[in-house]
């Protein structure tokens, strides 16, 4: 890897979790100058790394050398979900059939570390563990289009995963789809699949009532 590529991971890196955590709002111009000044880099990486945020779906790119994050709107979310409720079912399913000892334990850990972040009230962890929790079970699921679907999906799913306040509530859905998962107790891991995103629908619009 060359510096430039080793600038433009790190710039998009920075900018892609400003943006996940809120930092960085909807609707906010990111400017090729400014942002270069800002991270201490040239503009090319900065130009690359709008590139690849645009092409994740979390920015728009505009003319003369700027972008803006992207607001998701009421179609936008629906959307998302439609493509969550269609493939998290299987995903769990076939996490709870194929997980292995070293899959177990990572997931573990990712749990974990959400729920020690939900109990000291640290949103910014949370949900970004919440979100590595998906992922993970993901993985578990082994299946490699499964994956290939999921990876251009992953930051805007990381956004949507990412809606909510209740933490606690989040991290007991994701203990309770852990032990279906290690139990290996398939028809649990996607009645509980289904069960969560549910959940997670009620927890989105009271959230999305408080903006």
């Amino acid at each position: 890897m060359d510096d430039r590529e080793s600038e433009t991971g790190r710039v998009t890196r920075r900018l892609r979790g400003e943006i996940l955590d809120g930092v960085r709002p909807p609707g906010e111009r990111l400017v090729e100058r400014e942002l270069a000044a800002a991270l201490d880099v040239s503009r090319v990486p900065v130009r690359e790394a709008l590139k690849v945020l645009d092409s994740e779906g979390l920015v728009t790119l505009r003319p003369r050398s700027w972008a803006v994050v992207r607001k998701f709107t009421d179609s936008d979310i629906a959307d998302l979900t439609e493509v969550r409720t269609a493939f998290e079912p299987l995903t769990f399913r076939l996490a709870a059939e194929r997980r292995t000892r070293e899959g177990l334990d990572r997931l573990r850990q990712t749990l974990d570390e959400q729920l020690a972040a939900a109990r000291s009230h640290d949103a910014v962890v949370a949900r970004r563990k919440a979100a590595d929790f998906h992922e993970l079970v993901t993985e578990l699921a082994s299946n490699e289009l499964l994956i290939e679907i999921e990876r251009p999906l992953r930051s805007r799913m990381r956004w949507l995963l990412a809606q909510h306040d209740d933490l606690i509530a989040v991290a007991g859905q994701h203990l309770d789809l852990y032990t279906a998962i290690a139990n290996r107790d398939v028809a649990e891991a996607e009645r509980l699949a289904s069960e969560h995103l549910e959940q997670s629908e009620v927890l989105f619009r009271s959230s999305r009532g408080r903006d």
